[in-house]
């Protein structure tokens, strides 16, 4: 065989037959497998769980819907949305981050009717959306509003607006932190930006007005659009920075006599050191650091566009653009420069944006003054927009409204000249005082020769405003005192003040006030006071209408009572600042009043809460004499129970610091308390009821109110625990003043005199009464001192009647049996402290008297006064007293089967006293 042959076997083809398979190859790849389906049935339930609105779409389908390219699909998605969202709440926490951005994009969509939709979504959603759930998603809603406010069509500008009237009124912080964009916004949606007239170059561009005649609206009533929102957006800047000012009324960063929250001090917890007192070398309530360096503010480390208008660069950028356009908006509604009409008549959608451009100037007038540097803001605010303001607005001040418009029902109390409002709400008054606050904030003392035209154009028309006897609100008054302060800073003199203080003061006279304007008028007229009273004494200059308001707020606050607490408290406020001043004309009203403020049934201090009661007692100190029926009422008070104990301390403390008893090395003033009626009112105070009530008690007879005793002629009233409580507290304080009286003697037989008087031959006696009887002896008795013999017997009967009840006080009676340590102290104390206290007691006991059902509870007196360690010697040296009632027990229990608490007490007979060497003769004889 050739070579050739044998080459072509080799590689021999292979040749197929028809029908016949095709042989495997040795290296081919065998691609068969097997498959089995998997069953995963709740994967499969996942969106059939899924709540669905009516429409049977769940939350993916709407969200889905919201790309859709037809308007009426995406429209049925959000309503569907809203229905889905308002049945099952929450979803929304589950699907938040898609919901937000979903609505957020149709914010810019071109069908109105899509818009619409959004909002009310948006406005369902802002009701159920806390602001920190949607604050991390907060950018991308501001960056769609953004967007819409400043995007080519007409519409969608106009529902931009709608969009951010519902995040103002929900999330105005929030919104405020992107402040300089959404500024910028504003200005292009009234205006436009041209190149300047006065430079060539394009290095500054201007704005000016922009009128579009495609839109729906006028131009005029499209920048009232606007403008209301700007306001609102910059009431908002304002209401979310760090210092809260009013309105009218705000203090001046420089005042020295800012308000300041007092420090309480408890004296008892500070001299047992459980208080800690710390005083700044400053006078206030932060200390004082003497550093050469200063901390960076954290706005200083943050860039421009994030500080917003707390920068004052930018504030000042946004002036320069805003205050032109606002200018011509003026211009625009203003009414004609040749109209020569007295008072300016305004048409309605005139006046509606006059007041706009005012409020917008106004609130960026308020954001200078909370820069550090508000001189300087000032001084460049005068320089660039005096002139222009003077032309503009003061060239037909005041401004009113037609007649037209006041053709309405009247109320023939009330003056409606000021107060009346167009059909649109808006008031002229406020118009024109937001006019006067803008330019008495550009005036000052240094300029007064030079602004004196038109500041006196501002000082009548709030002269007469203040006495036109008009009703106005709180909103009108706030922004009048506002001027008027100022315009009393501008010129200091008691010429250009007082016509201003006497119509402020005419306007306080009125009937019915509001309680905010009332309050309003109080804050104006105690910072007038306080800062006429920083003045030195040879500059001072009284104001005579000021000291005629000071000295009618004692009788104010008398006839008001609890129709109005929070007017009460600033009353009592104004009137403890003016006290503690010594305002005498202030000082002689409070004199005149006090006895209808402090009575004790009627009076202001009865009827307030417990604070303001707490600065009333504080005023007792100031009062220039306290006379015996004022005394009289102030006991009654303490007394009552209708202030704290901790209250009536503090008062009974006062009286006794105002008392020749205090110890003041310095003269105190004469005849301020005079010793009898200081002594009258701390023992009228410590029995604790007046003559009537005792008297009125010797009637009650029977329990539960009555324990009685056969054995002491004294029955005892049962008084409730919070009045015996209350009553035990004073007591000590009582007791407290009497021991620092530096005559013991003399102190215990005024209190000896007392008692023999009012007390002794009484027949019921409360229980409160008797033990601070015995308390207020334990604490003055000394060796001087001697008692006589109706008071030792009075107080015998007193100690047994006592220890009687605390013998029989039911387990059950959980109410007196709280009473039990401090009765049983004081009867112990007494008889200790009296050794012819304890044998008189014992003296009483004629057991002979007294029925079988109380011996139990004589023996067991018996046994305990015999067991006690005070009394033990006393018991000793009465042993055959003691001996002889035992005697008589026995004698009556003769014949019977001994009981438990006659071996008892024979058993202690013979342990602490027969026992004794001393004793006469062994107990075993009376057996």
């Amino acid at each position: 065989m050739t070579k050739k042959r044998k080459r072509q076997e080799d590689f021999q083809k292979v040749k197929l037959k028809v029908g016949k398979k095709k042989p495997k190859l040795e290296n081919a790849t065998d691609t068969t497998f097997k498959t089995k389906a998997i069953q995963i049935p709740e994967q499969l339930k996942e969106d059939g769980v899924l709540p669905t609105q009516n429409r049977k779409l769940n939350i993916k389908d709407l969200l889905s819907q919201m790309h859709h390219y037809s308007p009426g699909v995406k429209h049925n998605a959000l309503l569907g949305l809203k229905e889905l969202l308002s049945q099952y709440p929450f979803i929304i926490d589950a699907h938040l981050s898609s919901i937000i951005s979903e609505v957020a994009a149709v914010f810019t969509d071109k069908d109105s009717s899509v818009r619409g939709a959004a909002v009310h979504l948006l406005q369902f959603l802002a009701s159920k959306i806390r602001a920190e759930q949607i604050a991390p998603f907060f950018p991308l809603v501001s960056a769609h509003l953004s967007s819409a406010m400043t995007h080519i069509s007409e519409g969608i500008q106009e529902d931009s607006l709608k969009v951010l009237d519902v995040l103002l009124e929900a999330y105005p912080a929030l919104l405020t932190d992107r402040s300089i964009i959404l500024l910028k916004n504003f200005v292009e949606l009234i205006s436009h930006q041209q190149l300047s007239k006065r430079l060539k170059s394009r290095d500054k561009l201007s704005w000016m007005l922009s009128v579009n005649p495609n839109r729906r609206v006028t131009s005029q009533q499209w920048r009232l659009n606007v403008l209301t929102r700007l306001k609102k957006f910059l009431q908002a800047v304002v209401d979310g920075s760090s210092d809260t000012e009013d309105e009218g009324l705000q203090e001046q960063k420089d005042n020295s006599h800012s308000v300041r929250n007092p420090i309480y001090i408890s004296w008892k917890l500070h001299a047992n050191n459980q208080q800690h007192i710390q005083l700044f070398e400053s006078g206030g309530l932060r200390p004082k650091t003497n550093s050469s360096f200063r901390l960076r503010s954290l706005t200083s480390v943050m860039d421009s566009a994030e500080k917003g208008l707390s920068s004052a660069e930018n504030l000042k950028g946004f002036i320069e653009i805003i205050i032109p356009l606002l200018i011509e908006c003026w211009i625009e509604a203003s009414p004609a420069q040749s109209a020569p009409i007295l008072g300016n008549l305004l048409e309605s959608e005139s006046q509606q944006l006059m007041q706009q451009v005012l409020s917008i100037i106004h609130l960026l007038w308020k954001l200078t003054k909370r820069h550090d540097e508000t001189y300087k803001m000032e001084l460049w605010l005068r320089m660039n927009y005096l002139v222009d303001f003077k032309h503009h607005f003061m060239r037909h001040f005041p401004y009113s409204l037609p007649d037209t418009v006041k053709h309405k029902k009247k109320d023939p109390c009330k003056s409606s000249r000021n107060c009346m409002k167009s059909s649109n709400n808006v008031d002229h008054l406020l118009l024109n005082l937001t006019l006067c606050d803008i330019m008495v904030s550009l005036a000052s003392t240094s300029t007064l020769q030079t602004d004196s035209g038109w500041l006196d154009m501002i000082r009548k028309f709030v002269t007469d405003t203040l006495q036109d006897g008009s009703k106005l609100n709180s909103k009108q008054v706030n922004r009048l005192l506002g001027v008027t302060w100022r315009l009393m800073q501008i010129q200091q003199n008691k010429v250009a003040t007082e016509p201003l203080i006497k119509a402020v003061y005419m306007l306080y006279q009125q009937r019915n006030l509001l309680f905010p304007v009332r309050t309003l008028l109080l804050k104006f007229f105690s910072r007038v006071y306080q800062k006429e009273d920083l003045r030195t004494q040879k500059i001072r200059s009284r104001s005579k209408v000021l000291s005629r308001w000071l000295a009618g707020l004692p009788q104010q606050l008398a006839l008001l009572g609890l129709r109005n607490p929070e007017l009460s408290n600033q009353l009592i406020d104004i009137i403890h600042s003016a006290a503690s001043r010594s305002n005498k004309e202030l000082l002689q009203s409070l004199q005149a009043t006090a006895a209808r403020i402090y009575d004790p049934l009627e009076g202001t201090l009865v009827l307030l809460p417990a604070e303001a009661q707490r600065r009333l007692v504080q005023l007792v100190y100031f009062l220039p004499c306290l006379p015996a029926s004022l005394l009289a009422c102030l006991s009654r008070c303490c007394i009552m129970g209708r202030m704290s104990s901790d209250l009536a301390a503090t008062l009974i403390g006062i009286l006794h610091m105002r008392s020749s008893f205090a110890g003041w090395k310095c003269q105190v003033q004469d005849n301020s308390v005079n010793d009898v009626d200081y002594f009258s009112f701390l023992f009228s105070t410590l029995i604790g009821f007046s003559r009537e009530e005792l008297t009125s008690l010797q009637g009650i007879r029977g329990k539960p109110h009555i324990s009685q005793t056969q054995l002491s002629p004294i029955r005892l009233y049962l008084t409730d625990l919070d009045q015996f409580l209350h009553h035990w507290a004073v007591t000590e304080v009582i007791c407290h003043s009497l021991s620092t009286i530096p005559s013991q003697s003399q102190c215990f037989d005024i209190l000896q005199t007392g008692i023999c008087k009012y007390l002794v031959g009484l027949v019921v006696i409360p229980d409160s009464t008797a033990g601070s009887v015995l308390c207020a002896i334990n604490k003055l008795l000394d060796q001087a001192c001697i008692i006589s013999e109706n008071l030792h017997r009075f107080l015998a009967s007193c100690c047994y009647s006592l220890l009687y009840f605390l013998l029989t006080i039911d387990r059950e009676d959980a109410e007196h049996l709280q009473k039990r340590d401090m009765l049983w102290g004081s009867c112990i104390s007494a008889l200790a402290l009296l050794p012819r206290l304890l044998r008189l007691m014992l003296q009483s006991l004629q057991v002979s008297r007294i029925c079988r059902e109380e011996l139990p509870v004589v023996a067991q007196l018996l046994r305990l006064l015999m067991q006690h360690g005070q009394l033990r010697s006393h018991m000793i040296t009465n042993e055959f007293l003691v001996q002889q009632i035992i005697k008589d027990i026995m004698t009556l229990k003769s014949g019977e089967v001994q009981e438990q608490w006659l071996t008892d007490l024979h058993y202690c007979f013979n342990i602490y006293l027969a026992s004794h060497p001393q004793t006469p003769g062994p107990i075993n004889t009376v057996y």
